[in-house]
């Protein structure tokens, strides 16, 4: 039987990317004057205006937060007031307080060190908020992600990449993929549509569009064994796309949270990543989780491995661990879980620790999806003699 899977991804030039890049690019400069500074930055754009709100302390150190804005809207490629967005005389208004005194006391001190009295080093951190985290890996593609997703932002990175090079001139930061996958049970077989939406300058006509990008990027992106006769390709389907960006739709920070992760084929606990410091378990718990069902797949546990962690806000450790593996693991699900508790500690200052959450790594993460990509430390398939 047939089933068809979709996700998508977009540009960093697509607004909500562009506010994700603001947050994350406000969080590395707080880093970098202080690791242990805490952030929530929450951005907002629209035509010639961004807005940055929220929550940050810093013990030491100063950021010019205006400066910072401006130079991540002209890197993502707004520099020009034709764009319909221009970093160097948009405004830029600031909203931000510290963090509530009531948080950060029980993130300095958890639940666990002020009320049961542990001095375990690592039980002193509570976790920034409540919720539930999820990370998935599949061995349907190398990098041990769902394969729509990876084909989705193979697009867009290949779309950014022909309009910085000017291999295709006309293109402009704003843009957006979306690919449907065939399956035949859980293996992929083809792509049954590939759908890129991209703004452009006024000059070109759509039949020039269609035929450069199918040509140049979506051939180039997608590797020839998904593509067959029966493909469907949808370029700029809504015809001109030449107002983009945030001149053409308000961005906000976290609209995008399932092109961040898995592309929707499994459960999200709600939380967005960008703009929060690693104290945030939103953000580093699910990096860990990912790390987790990671390593799992990699040492041949599992084909398929999903990772649910659950915490409390101010509480060390975490109030639930599970792992399924959907029927492909080697051993039943409750006794992966178990091996998993032993060799991964998910308390939040471990998982800081362990991965090096604390420094400026975080605007690299902002579009193109979080996972699946080399550099980042909850990508190490460390953890595969220990599992085994």
């Amino acid at each position: 039987m047939l089933r068809y899977i979709t996700s998508e991804s977009v540009t960093e030039g697509h607004p909500d990317k562009l506010a994700d890049r603001i947050s994350d690019s406000i969080l590395d400069a707080f880093l970098t004057q202080d690791p242990q500074a805490r952030v929530a930055a929450e951005t907002l754009v629209t035509t010639g205006m961004v807005m940055v709100a929220g929550e940050i302390t810093l013990k030491e150190g100063y950021v010019d937060i205006p400066h910072v804005v401006r130079q991540a809207v002209l890197e993502v490629g707004y520099t020009r007031a034709k764009y319909g967005f221009d970093g160097n005389t948009c405004a830029v208004l600031t909203a931000v307080d510290e963090q509530s005194p009531d948080i950060a006391g029980g993130v300095n001190e958890s639940y666990e060190w002020r009320v049961l009295g542990s001095r375990d080093s690592l039980d002193q951190v509570g976790a920034g908020d409540q919720g539930l985290m999820f990370g998935y890996a599949t061995d349907e593609t190398p990098e041990l992600m769902p394969l729509p997703i990876s084909l989705a932002h193979r697009l867009t990175r290949r779309l950014a990449e022909a309009r910085k090079t000017g291999e295709i001139p006309y293109l402009r930061p704003d843009g957006k993929a979306q690919v449907t996958v065939v399956y035949e049970g859980q293996t992929p077989l083809y792509v049954g549509t590939a759908l890129i939406s991209t703004q452009h300058g006024e000059e070109v006509e759509q039949a020039q569009i269609a035929h450069d990008i199918r040509s140049k990027v979506i051939e180039q992106a997608i590797p020839a064994q998904y593509l067959r006769p029966q493909t469907q390709y949808l370029i700029n389907p809504s015809g001109k796309f030449v107002i983009g960006g945030p001149h053409g739709d308000t961005g906000l920070t976290g609209r995008k949270i399932i092109v961040d992760t898995y592309g929707g084929a499994v459960p999200h606990g709600g939380g967005a990543f960008s703009g929060k410091d690693p104290t945030k378990v939103d953000r580093s718990a699910a990096y860990y989780a990912r790390y987790m069902a990671k390593n799992i797949v990699a040492a041949g546990l599992a084909r398929r491995a999903l990772i649910e962690l659950a915490y409390a806000i101010g509480k060390a450790r975490p109030l639930g661990m599970r792992v399924e593996t959907f029927g492909t693991g080697t051993l039943p699900d409750d006794k992966l879980t178990e091996m998993a508790a032993k060799v991964f500690d998910a308390r939040p200052r471990a998982i800081i620790e362990n991965l090096n959450l604390a420094r400026p790594i975080y605007a690299s993460t902002s579009a193109y999806g979080h996972f699946g990509r080399e550099g980042f430390p909850w990508e190490a398939t460390d953890k595969l003699e220990a599992l085994r």
